[in-house]
């Protein structure tokens, strides 16, 4: 999933790659446990989502970080194998396009149509969380 930003790319990735933003613009995200700040490669912190089933804990580490085009997180998982997420940023006429994609390379099933429309519904709402709040915070 992308989005056009009206921001520069260092602004957007600032943004994303703190993990205290993420609860502004991630609905499953109820708690996240990290420094106040982007967050650079090998360092790890602790997200609590919720989703129809409960509570979930995610415990991510930081695996790729190449300021400010690309930021990798991995989380392993006993219910669904590891789970990759990963951001990039690229200047496109003057506004940065962001990415995110999310793997699950292990998952033991396929997720149901149903849930796909879930996620893509849910990822559309995240992206444009993240332009509106970005945008807003480099208009000042």
């Amino acid at each position: 999933h992308d989005i056009l930003i009206d921001a520069p790319p260092q602004a957007v990735f600032d943004y994303v790659t703190n993990p205290q933003s993420w609860p502004e613009w991630i609905s499953a995200t109820h708690h996240i446990d990290s420094a106040n700040r982007p967050l650079t490669l090998g360092e790890t912190f602790h997200e609590t989502w919720h989703i129809r089933s409960g509570d979930v804990p995610m415990d991510w580490t930081v695996t790729t970080c190449d300021s400010p085009r690309l930021w990798i997180v991995r989380a392993d998982t006993a219910f669904m194998g590891p789970i990759i997420i990963q951001y990039t940023c690229e200047t496109v006429d003057g506004r940065t396009r962001f990415t995110r994609t999310t793997q699950n390379p292990e998952r033991p099933k396929s997720p149901t149509d149903d849930q796909i429309a879930r996620m893509d519904a849910e990822a559309t709402t995240a992206l444009g969380n993240i332009k509106a709040n970005v945008e807003r915070r480099v208009r000042g």
